[in-house]
């Protein structure tokens, strides 16, 4: 798996500098919410987090590197639900895991703060969560290597390949379900499973 950016000046070493810098991204969370990225300031979210800007530079060198933590986060949250339901079983095959992923990705859309702005950090920059590959493709690396090892999948590159394509299809349908609807136009995300889950399948039918 690709080694991803870090976006830390310092990792915090005390629990009350660990809780310090989650503020500082919530407060970010909390503003993309309200005001989208182009808002976002060092200052606002220092000021929002109620910590001293010269505690943001020692962790963060700017509003960017935020943003890139706050996906990370975002990106670890999707992953941990992600591995949670694959766990829980009952599919009959790894293409079925296609629903499940996408009502986690829309529920997070609708739920945790951030995320209906950021995502997995398009919005600032297609490389944000790592300098060689693009954001869906680290997506699509994460989801490979959870369905590798709940379901004892070959790991190959033609997987890798089709897996990248099927995120990128899904997210492409998924924005235009939430640019039709806030909360995400059901029919739309019907046809994004649709869509995803049919590829997939034919993907499995000829290995």
């Amino acid at each position: 798996m690709t080694e991803l950016l870090t976006p830390l000046r310092r990792r915090p070493v005390q629990r009350r500098s660990a809780e310090r810098v989650e503020r500082m991204l919530d407060a970010c969370a909390q503003i993309l919410d309200e005001e989208g990225y182009d808002a976002l300031t060092t200052t606002r979210i220092a000021r929002r987090a109620d910590v001293a800007i010269g505690s943001l530079y020692q962790f963060f060198p700017g509003k960017r590197a935020i943003a890139q933590a706050l996906a990370l986060r975002n990106l670890e949250l999707f992953g941990e639900r992600v591995a949670r339901r694959l766990a829980a079983g009952g599919f009959a095959d790894w293409t079925d895991t296609v629903g499940t992923m996408i009502e986690i990705y829309v529920d997070m859309h609708r739920s945790v703060p951030g995320f209906r702005e950021l995502r997995f950090g398009d919005i600032a920059d297609v490389h944000l969560l790592d300098s060689a590959l693009e954001n869906n493709s680290v997506v699509a690396e994460r989801l490979r290597a959870l369905l590798v090892e709940a379901f004892a999948v070959g790991d190959t590159a033609e997987l890798a390949r089709v897996l990248t394509i099927a995120v990128e299809a899904g997210d492409a349908v998924l924005k235009l379900a939430f640019r039709r609807d806030p909360r995400g136009d059901p029919e739309i995300v019907a046809e994004a499973k649709l869509l995803v889950h049919s590829y997939l399948s034919q993907y499995l039918a000829r290995t």
